[in-house]
């Protein structure tokens, strides 16, 4: 299955999130470029990065941004696991990456979590366990 119809048979309750997850870091996703800089957008304390499956998906967006029409959007094509295991980590906070957005039925949040980005940018990584696990590695694993 391509990423889309992994994220429609996530959304239905019939299909496996692991296996949308290896898609999308397989697929490259259109990245619009603003400024020199993705576009992104804050919600809940997370920095979104803006992906789409292809360049519909991304029309629909500046639809319902009301972009004028015919204006045009400068993009980049980014492998999701680039997205995931370089630009999030580098971004000032958690981030995550949003898909296809203004697709009600189409849409997909890969948040900032241990098993989607590396544990480093991750937001749910326990800070006690990362110390014990510090202080193991300090002293040889010696408890």
């Amino acid at each position: 299955m391509d990423l889309v119809e992994e994220i429609a048979a996530v959304r239905a309750g019939r299909g496996n999130p692991h296996a949308m997850l290896g898609e999308f870091r397989r697929t490259a996703v259109l990245v619009p470029v603003v400024d020199g800089g993705l576009l992104t957008g804050v919600f809940g304390g997370i920095r979104w990065i803006y992906a789409f499956t292809d360049e519909p998906a991304m029309a629909r967006f500046a639809r319902a941004k009301d972009t004028a029409p015919g204006q045009e959007w400068e993009y980049e094509a980014v492998l999701g696991a680039r997205l995931l295991d370089a630009v999030v980590p580098e971004a000032d906070g958690p981030a995550g990456v949003a898909v296809n957005v203004a697709d009600e039925d189409g849409s997909m949040l890969f948040p900032p979590v241990k098993g989607i980005v590396p544990d480093a940018a991750a937001v749910d990584v326990d800070a006690d366990v990362d110390a014990g696990a510090d202080a193991a590695a300090r002293d040889g694993g010696a408890r």
